[in-house]
């Protein structure tokens, strides 16, 4: 069907398509992407011929993601041969989206109503604000450690909660 859509020839099919392969990496938080494509980037086992960032630039459906087409060397019966993949880095909130978003576009064909439009758009926009409130929430807790973090003295001691500080204020 997909090969019918993009006007493909069976005969020339691993060349003319980008994701023979494809792979889904989530992660927790949205910064953690950024990891995940520096691992990637580090790799000498495979180049990448593409990236298209959809989580700073979402698709207008609200879609986010980032997306890399690399090319891989495989081992075949005729020989080596470089096959190219397409690898998603999302996070869980973006995943449970498009997940939910694609069933539902299969069962539309594609032709949702503008009102289903605007609300899966406001849906994505919701996914991505738990993503920034879930980064903050795990920034606090950090913080709030370090504070706590008996390693960590010279921090307490430059808010003033150490016992020295208390000592030197009423003794």
């Amino acid at each position: 069907e997909k090969i019918a859509l993009r006007g493909l020839s069976v005969e020339n099919l691993a060349q003319d398509m980008q994701d023979i392969a494809g792979l889904r990496v989530m992660v927790q938080f949205v910064d953690d992407v950024d990891e995940v494509l520096a691992l990637l980037r580090r790799r000498s086992d495979m180049t990448i011929v593409s990236e298209r960032d959809y989580i700073r630039n979402r698709k207008h459906s609200g879609y986010r993601s980032y997306h890399v087409i690399v090319s891989y060397p495989v081992d075949t019966i005729d020989g080596r041969k470089e096959i190219l993949a397409e690898i998603q880095i999302r996070t869980l909130a973006m995943n449970f989206w498009a997940t939910i978003e694609h069933s539902l576009n299969y069962k539309y064909q594609g032709n949702f109503p503008e009102e289903i439009k605007l609300r899966l758009e406001t849906t994505a926009r919701m996914a991505y604000e738990l993503d920034e409130e879930m980064r903050k929430i795990r920034d606090d807790i950090r913080d709030a450690q370090l504070l706590f973090d008996p390693i960590n003295r010279t921090l307490k001691d430059s808010v003033g909660n150490s016992d020295d500080t208390d000592e030197d204020l009423f003794g």
